[in-house]
């Protein structure tokens, strides 16, 4: 397994609607500044040295992507999407597949506009220590609870060796298409890509982001993305 990899190519999974949002349009194409977010999200991963392409996975009735300056970066190459984050991503990576074979993804999340390149830089980085791949992620801080279907408190769960799941996530393109191709077709759940590496029985690594790597998934979370996006200039 490369301890640094020759190429990369960042996969953004955009296919979906955004429904908890309540917007007259998917999320990602929300205002955030003077940008969408996707523009924002698409910026970043453009701009880093190391990423060789952008692959984003769009719904097949998206209107919105081609207005984006983004759209026609020549780093960047779109695909249509499927149903669920997964399907996306699974589109993305055959395309990947057929760029070369041996390099890695990079999976971010559509509506992360905050990330930096310092946590790009230190999950590539990351590979010496985990050669079968990594994922972003940040230590719970906050008690956590367990509850009953009725919302009574069952249980309070220790918190040490708790993580959230952030994006990036890192993995050979290969063994991702393979590992998430067969989780989905034994019907597995696959919430993030190292979901379907652990099911094939990868231990991916987790290294420590920025809190501030946050997802936009509710109206309260555009402005702090703005907040934070302020402090990063």
């Amino acid at each position: 397994m490369q301890n640094n990899p020759q190429s990369i190519i960042a996969i953004v999974p955009a296919a979906g609607i955004g429904s908890r949002m309540g917007a007259h349009k998917p999320k990602q194409y929300l205002m955030l500044g003077q940008q969408s977010i996707l523009a924002h999200t698409l910026d970043v991963l453009l701009s880093h040295e190391r990423i060789d392409q952008v692959i984003v996975a769009l719904h097949p009735q998206d209107q919105y992507f081609k207005q984006l300056p983004q759209a026609k970066h020549p780093k960047l190459i779109k695909v249509i999407g499927g149903g669920e984050r997964a399907d996306s991503v699974l589109a993305a990576l055959e395309h990947a597949m057929s760029i070369n074979p041996t390099a890695w993804a990079l999976v971010h999340d559509a509506a992360r506009p905050c990330l930096r390149h310092e946590d790009i830089n230190k999950l590539i980085a990351s590979l010496k220590q985990y050669p079968q791949g990594a994922i972003l992620a940040a230590p719970v801080r906050d008690t956590m609870k367990r509850s009953d279907a009725s919302g009574l408190i069952t249980n309070t769960v220790e918190r040490a060796l708790l993580w959230h799941a952030l994006t990036p996530q890192f993995f050979p393109i290969t063994a991702l298409k393979n590992n998430l191709s067969q989780a989905l077709a034994a019907t597995v759940n696959i919430t993030d890509e190292a979901s379907a590496m652990e099911w094939a029985g990868v231990m991916p690594g987790l290294v420590s982001g920025r809190v501030d790597n946050i997802k936009v998934t509710h109206p309260d979370d555009l402005q702090l993305a703005a907040l934070f996006m302020q402090q990063a200039q």
